[in-house]
């Protein structure tokens, strides 16, 4: 099971830190296993957060993330989009940012940095919203009571998660974007512009996932309206039951989100990764700025999180240890909080990557005790009957 799911994992870091050590040394190979490092360290959440929405698609969705998925987050968010960015901010075509990334690395690194506000602005206001409309809506398991139990209630008025995000975007662009460290001078109107186009992507995205997601539900309930007055028809001649019992088992709730839901839910899943990116791509340039040695070591770093994604659906760890979404989402909260920060503050990567894992393991080790409590339980609620029969 596990050299099934992380084998090609394996296999990638094994050519990957190969291919560093010919190409650019033993200082090259360092380079690379640390970036590797970095990236699954700070992307830990993304697995648990992608595993929650991938275990609703079918199978056939489920390979398209691993294998077109896979492709754009190693050659889309660590190589290609910072050329992107570098085009756009200095105004210059791919080509030329490519020249530049190749034979200028300090003028490169510098241009990017100065993108740092408008990407730290959009992914922070998205992963806020993802953040928000998870804490505000109503649960029936609740990790922190005392806290969600209120926020929930606060989070029946309709649209109040985009009233605190955009709260939360105003604080940031008269704060910490009037005299930004990344470029210097005042970021206000481009903080602005790029956390509403977080916002409006989040909404997009979300929104039109979410659609489909409840348009097959409604499917669903009017197949098993259908299935269950096909049984009682069939009650007497057998037949239709266990024909309208097999188209049953067969739904789409047992198969998993297809077609448009589970396109859009993949584009959904894309967006959030990227966002999880930005602070990767930004941090690794801490360590080097050669954008061939930094797409590859994100990039086997992006494969283990990958791989580490199916391995919690597979296993329904999720389902097994019910408060790790919980401890994923307020890692988000924080990497949200952290990368509004960063516009104008230095944060060192090991203190984002440590928050999240703090979060996630006080989440996971909270499900370990509430699984220990429920069969203690269990065991005393069997065991009491056997005492009054014996008294």
């Amino acid at each position: 099971m596990l050299l099934k799911t992380f084998g090609w994992s394996f296999a990638v870091t094994v050519i990957g830190l190969a291919l560093a050590g010919v190409l650019w040394g033993w200082k090259g190979l360092a380079i690379v296993g640390i970036l590797s490092i970095l990236e699954i360290s700070l992307s830990f959440d993304n697995a648990v957060i992608n595993a929650g929405i991938l275990r609703k698609m079918n199978a056939f969705w489920q390979k398209i993330f691993l294998t077109f998925g896979i492709l754009i987050a190693v050659f889309g968010m660590r190589l290609v989009f910072p050329v992107i960015i570098v085009a756009i901010t200095a105004k210059m075509s791919p080509v030329e940012a490519v020249n530049l990334a190749i034979n200028d690395k300090d003028r490169y690194e510098h241009l990017v940095t100065a993108a740092h506000p408008a990407i730290a602005a959009f992914g922070g206001i998205f992963l806020l919203m993802i953040f928000l409309d998870f804490i505000f809506e109503e649960r029936d398991i609740k990790w922190l009571g005392w806290l969600e139990k209120p926020l929930a209630k606060l989070g029946k008025l309709e649209t109040f998660s985009i009233v605190v995000a955009l709260v939360a975007l105003l604080i940031a662009a008269t704060t910490v974007a009037t005299d930004v460290a990344h470029g210097g001078g005042d970021k206000t109107a481009t903080v602005l512009l790029a956390g509403v186009a977080g916002l409006v992507t989040y909404l997009i995205v979300g929104g039109v996932s979410g659609y489909f997601e409840d348009k097959l539900e409604e499917d669903e309930e009017d197949d098993e309206d259908e299935t269950a007055g096909a049984e009682g028809q069939g009650e007497d001649g057998g037949e239709a039951k266990g024909s309208s019992g097999a188209r049953g088992s067969t739904g789409a709730s047992v198969a998993g989100l297809a077609g448009k839901a589970a396109f859009f839910m993949f584009l959904y899943l894309e967006v959030i990764d990227a966002s999880f990116s930005f602070d990767g791509v930004i941090g690794a340039f801490a360590i080097t700025n050669d954008i061939f040695e930094m797409a590859l070591g994100l990039g086997i770093g992006a494969m283990y999180i990958r791989s580490l994604t199916v391995f919690l659906v597979r296993r329904g760890t999720l389902d097994d240890y019910v408060y790790l979404e919980h401890g994923a989402h307020y890692a988000i909260g924080a990497l949200a909080v952290i990368l509004l920060a960063t516009i104008k503050y230095e944060i060192n990567e090991v203190i984002t990557g440590l928050v999240g894992v703090v979060l996630i393991g006080a989440s996971y080790w909270s499900s370990v005790v509430r699984n220990r409590r429920e069969a203690a339980a269990g065991e005393d609620a069997e065991a009491k009957p056997e005492v009054t029969s014996g008294v």
